[in-house]
């Protein structure tokens, strides 16, 4: 079901909880309400949509990649950039990094650690910095 997107500053700048089998209808939920926001919007986490959940989803070229309790567990060279989101007007300075390794499980709560570079990064610690309750 495509989902209103959140802005309200309170309810996105707050933790969110982890996410269980039993939140499969908010990945069902944040594929559509990406893929219907799919030109001004190349990631989404759970709480932009109402979900207090750690759940993400990222575009990564060709497919749209779930990720659920993810983490960041490594990043290197930093970087300032600018960038804005869907719940917020304008865009806002912060800090990235080129180089991430995130801990999550996938769409079939498998356990995953992968590697990501550059705009992919970024995107992932952008929708990571949701879950956590820090607004750009």
């Amino acid at each position: 079901m495509i989902k209103p997107i959140v802005r309200d500053v309170l309810f996105l700048g707050q933790k969110s909880e982890r996410a269980t089998k039993s939140d499969v209808n908010v990945i069902k939920d944040l594929q559509d309400t990406l893929a219907a926001n799919s030109e001004t919007c190349v990631g989404m986490a759970a709480n932009m949509i109402g979900y207090k959940k750690r759940i993400i989803i990222v575009n990564v070229g060709f497919v749209n990649m779930i990720m659920v309790n993810p983490r960041i567990v490594k990043k290197a060279f930093p970087f300032e950039t600018e960038e804005g989101c869907l719940s917020l007007d304008g865009t806002r300075p912060t800090t990235r990094y080129k180089q991430i390794e995130v801990e999550f499980e996938d769409i079939n709560f498998r356990k995953q650690r992968k590697k990501f570079t550059d705009w992919t990064a970024q995107i992932i610690q952008h929708e990571i910095d949701h879950c956590d309750g820090i607004i750009i």
